[in-house]
């Protein structure tokens, strides 16, 4: 029985706390407008971080499985000019040297594989031709596990590709689409700066990255792009891949070891190469984001702040216009506990129903940025859950003081109350 009543004074507090609110709709708007500004800030922001946070994640695994990168410069360049300057004054990374690293490395490695680029090219094929912006790349035998590519049809490079500085080409699907409409391509004969290349395989598309497209390039053995596009400026990159995942630290500190030696490092001197791998550039943008999602969260509790202030000083001025009321509920046999349940609950429901509408707004305004970057949209759970929290806790915080005064009120003085 005990609990029977409990259950129909928390149902008769929770009717007259929305009987209150419908009947003070001003009031209700403006507490409610606080609340879906201050919830929808942090939920459209943690929304379009972590949109964010997918479309790098997703996008920044630009390496095969278990790949240990070594170029020049870091892939992620910070910092004043003089430490750019540091980087640019770095010896190359030769063709010779990725070689010796080969051959060093031996077994301990499933493969060594080089890696260069040259863009802004135009691919014709008979009058048919691309927008001068496809990137050739250089690659070896294993171009397609070092670039976490997968071909589609035709075949990939063979070591007498690369052996013999052959004149063949795997294409992206950009390039397809655009000089091979209607025809099957392999075979076909391209051609890049007025040399003619036979397409031997088509890469399977990969989509855009960032609102660019990762299909608009052209592959060529290395050796031949560097026939044709190397200079004393070149240096390229090298992609060693671990055995498995168990070796790959040791792995890693392998190539690190032999890039000094090869490099003719002293071993007091630091490294002049970089060592990168996808976890590094992923940790690298976590950095990042950990940054805004500190400060989003700051500029959210401020306003969450305010917002709970506001509830508070509403929730007052609605005590003071509903003394009398208080009084003849008093009157008539309510307890202390039921009033002060009854504007609690009153504060509590404000709280939640705009914080469902702030995380509503925040959610649909946070995927906007999945648009512009054409990634698919994320729901942060875990933070809706947390905003409806922390809105009930606003709630409950800031409400408290007003219903603890309108149960303290004396039933007698508010019947007298005009």
């Amino acid at each position: 029985m005990k609990l029977i009543r409990v259950f129909q004074g928390m149902r008769d507090a929770l009717a007259m706390a929305l009987e209150a609110i419908r009947d003070n709709k001003l009031r209700s708007a403006l507490t409610l407008g606080g609340m879906i500004i201050g919830v929808f800030a942090i939920i459209a922001v943690m929304t379009a971080i972590r949109t964010m946070e997918s479309s790098i994640n997703s996008g920044l695994n630009i390496f095969g499985s278990d790949i240990i990168y070594v170029q020049r410069m870091p892939l992620i360049q910070m910092g004043d000019h003089s430490k750019q300057r540091k980087y640019w004054q770095r010896p190359r990374l030769t063709y010779r040297n990725g070689l010796e690293l080969r051959d060093r490395l031996g077994k301990k490695a499933a493969f060594v594989s080089f890696i260069d680029g040259s863009g802004g090219k135009t691919i014709k094929y008979k009058k048919k031709k691309t927008n001068p912006n496809v990137e050739v790349d250089g690659v070896d035998e294993w171009g397609l596990q070092a670039l976490n590519m997968t071909l589609d049809y035709g075949r990939m490079f063979i070591h007498e590709d690369v052996e013999y500085n052959r004149k063949v080409a795997v294409l992206g699907m950009d390039v397809v689409e655009k000089v091979f409409e209607f025809e099957d391509p392999i075979d076909r004969v391209i051609d890049i700066d007025g040399i003619d290349y036979t397409v031997v395989g088509v890469m399977e598309r990969k989509g855009q990255m960032f609102g660019q497209s990762q299909d608009n390039y052209v592959l060529i053995p290395m050796t031949t792009f560097l026939q044709y596009y190397g200079s004393r400026w070149t240096s390229l990159g090298f992609s060693i891949k671990a055995h498995d995942s168990d070796v790959y630290e040791s792995t890693k500190e392998e190539v690190i070891y032999h890039m000094r030696i090869i490099r003719g490092l002293m071993p007091d001197e630091e490294n002049n190469f970089e060592v990168s791998s996808n976890d590094a550039l992923i940790e690298t943008f976590g950095g990042f984001t950990a940054g805004i999602k500190m400060f989003a969260m700051a500029v959210s509790f401020i306003a969450l702040l305010v917002a709970g202030i506001g509830i508070m000083n509403i929730m007052l001025v609605s005590v003071s216009e509903r003394i009398k009321e208080i009084g003849i509920r008093k009157a008539i046999g309510a307890s202390r506990n039921n009033v002060l349940f009854q504007f609690l609950l009153e504060a509590v429901f404000l709280s939640l129903f705009g914080g469902v509408i702030g995380v509503i707004l925040g959610v649909s305004v946070g995927n906007l940025i999945t648009l512009v970057m054409n990634v698919d949209p994320v729901i942060p759970v875990d933070w809706v859950f947390i905003g409806l929290i922390v809105c009930s806790m606003v709630g409950i915080v800031f409400g408290i003081y007003p219903a603890y005064r309108a149960a303290g009120l004396d039933p007698i003085e508010s019947l007298r109350h005009e």
